[in-house]
C-alpha cells in the first residue's frame, strides 16, 4: 500500500539531517519514496491511504537497543534491591518456571508496549528465543534476537550445558525471516555467567555465523572488582582477549569504565547500550556517556527489561539520558537534545548492522515512522521540534506508527496485536509464577 503523510512536521534523524516544518512524505510498499518540503515541487504519486498531518509531527521510529521484552511478566515486582540481589534472589526463581508459552505473551505484552510508546525496532537476549521470535513475526516489529549458546542446570550446581546446536538451528531458521524484519545474533549473558573457555567459544561461533554479540558489560562496580579480583583484568579486557569484540557488538550498560576500557571499545567500535533508568532503580550507576561520545563511541538507548525500568518507554528514557548528564556533571550542554534523538534513532541502527536500512528519513529507506499528536497542552507551543520530542513528548503522544510500511497502530489503537487479549494472558502467567 502507498501511504502519503502531508502536511506534516518531519525530524528526518541523524545528527546532519535538518528538521522541515511542514512537507511530504511518500511510502511506497515498505519504502521511503520520498520526502520534500511544502515548498518543494511533490512528486507524482498515487497513494491509497493520505494521512494529514497537521498539528502533527513524524520522525525515525525508536531504536531499543536492549532490553528482555518477556520480562513484562515481572514488572512492578522486587523493587528496592541492587542488581545481585535482584537477579540471583528474585528473577532467577521466577525465570525458572516459566514456559515457553509465558515467554511469547510476555515477550507479545512488551511488544505492544514498545509500539504504543514509538518503538519500531528492539535488540533482546532472554531464555526460549523462539517463543520471541514468535512474537516478533505475529506482530509486525523489527527486531535482533540473540540467543545463547549456553544454559545452567541449577540442579547440578549451575553446571554449563553445551546448546550450541540450537544457536544454529534458531540462526538457519530465523535469521533474516520476512525480508530481513528479524535477525539474529548471539547472547554472551556477562564474563561473570560466561567463563574464559564459553566465552572464546562464543566468539567463534559469531564468527562461523557473521553475526553479532550481545553483552552486558560492567553493569555494577562488583561486576569489574570481582572481575579485577578473580582474573586481574575487566570484562572490557576479557571480552578483548577472548575475541568477543571482533565482532559486532552491543554493550549494555557499561556504567563502570576505566579508561582503558573506553579506549578497548573504541578500538573495536563496540556500540553501547545506554539504560540509564535501570541504572539508577537498581542503585548500579551511571556511565561515562559524556566521555564516550567524546571519543566517537557509537551510543544508543536501550530500555532494559520491565522488571528493572518499570517500562519500555523509550521517550522517558530519551528524556532520563539527555537529562541526567547534565545535572550529573554541572554542564547543561553536555547529551544535547540532537544527540538524544540521533542515539535512540539512527545510531541504534548501526548499532543493530541497519544502518543502511533504519534509523532515518530518507528516501530509499524502510518505512519505519512514527507520527506524533502535537496538539496537545504539554507540547503547545512546540517552538523548537527536536527539543519537545526530548524534553515535553511522551510516549502516549504517539499517534501512529509505521513498520515496514505497514500501519501497525492508527490513532492509538493496535491493528495487530490484540491488546486486551494479550495482557490477560500475561495477568495469568503473574499470578502463577509471581510468589
Amino acid at each position: 500500500m502507498n501511504i502519503l503523510l502531508k502536511n506534516i512536521g518531519i525530524i528526518t534523524g541523524g545528527i546532519d539531517n535538518p528538521h522541515i516544518e511542514e512537507g511530504f512524505v511518500g511510502i511506497k510498499d515498505d519504502i521511503i519514496d520520498f520526502v520534500c518540503s511544502a515548498d518543494e515541487l511533490q512528486p507524482e504519486f498515487k497513494a491509497q491511504k493520505v494521512i494529514d498531518g497537521k498539528n502533527k509531527l513524524v520522525m525515525p521510529g525508536l531504536i531499543n537497543t536492549h532490553t528482555h521484552s518477556s520480562m513484562t511478566v515481572m514488572r512492578n515486582y522486587a523493587n528496592d534491591l541492587s542488581l545481585h540481589e535482584w537477579l540471583f534472589d528474585n528473577i532467577f526463581p521466577v525465570e525458572a518456571c516459566l514456559t515457553g508459552e509465558d515467554i511469547y505473551w510476555g515477550a507479545m505484552l512488551g511488544i505492544a508496549e514498545m509500539i504504543k510508546t514509538g518503538t519500531t525496532t528492539f535488540t533482546d537476549m532472554y531464555l526460549d528465543m523462539n517463543e520471541v521470535a514468535r512474537a516478533v513475526i505475529e506482530s509486525g516489529i523489527r527486531a535482533n534476537l540473540s540467543i545463547s549458546p549456553i544454559k545452567f542446570n541449577a540442579q547440578e550446581g549451575n553446571k554449563i550445558i553445551d546448546e550450541t546446536s540450537k544457536v544454529y538451528d534458531f540462526y538457519k531458521y530465523w535469521h533474516n525471516k520476512d525480508d530481513g524484519m528479524l535477525i539474529v545474533s548471539l547472547e554472551v549473558h556477562s564474563t561473570y555467567l560466561f567463563n574464559r573457555e564459553w566465552l572464546n567459544k562464543s566468539s567463534e561461533i559469531a564468527k562461523d555465523l557473521g553475526i553479532g554479540i550481545q553483552i552486558h558489560i560492567q553493569e555494577t562496580k562488583r561486576e569489574l572488582l570481582e572481575s579485577i579480583e578473580k582474573h586481574g583484568i575487566t570484562p572490557s579486557r576479557m571480552c578483548l582477549e577472548t575475541g568477543i569484540f571482533d565482532v559486532p557488538v552491543i554493550a549494555a550498560h557499561c556504567v563502570h569504565l576505566t579508561d582503558d576500557d573506553m579506549d578497548i571499545l573504541k578500538a573495536k567500535n563496540v556500540s553501547v547500550a545506554h539504560n540509564p533508568t535501570s541504572n539508577l532503580k537498581l542503585g548500579s550507576g551511571i556511565a561515562p556517556i559524556p566521555s564516550l561520545l567524546e571519543r566517537g563511541i557509537n551510543v544508543t538507548i536501550g530500555t532494559d527489561g520491565a522488571a528493572s525500568n518499570n517500562n519500555l518507554n523509550m521517550f522517558e528514557e530519551m528524556h532520563i539520558a539527555a537529562l541526567l548528564h547534565k545535572g550529573y556533571k554541572n554542564e547543561p550542554a553536555l547529551v544535547n537534545a540532537r544527540e538524544a534523538i540521533t542515539m535512540a534513532t539512527s545510531n541504534g541502527a548501526v548499532a543493530n548492522g541497519l544502518g543502511g536500512v533504519t534509523g532515518v528519513i530518507k528516501k530509499g529507506m524502510k518505512a519505519d515512522l512514527i507520527i506524533i499528536d502535537m496538539n496537545k497542552p504539554h507540547l503547545c507551543p512546540v517552538n523548537d521540534p527536536i527539543a519537545a520530542v526530548v524534553y515535553s513528548v511522551q510516549g502516549s503522544d504517539v499517534e501512529t506508527s509505521i513498520i515496514n510500511g505497514k500501519i501497525v497502530m492508527e490513532n492509538r489503537v493496535l491493528t495487530i496485536i490484540d491488546e486486551e487479549l494479550v495482557m490477560s494472558k500475561v495477568r495469568e502467567v503473574a499470578k502463577r509464577v509471581i510468589k
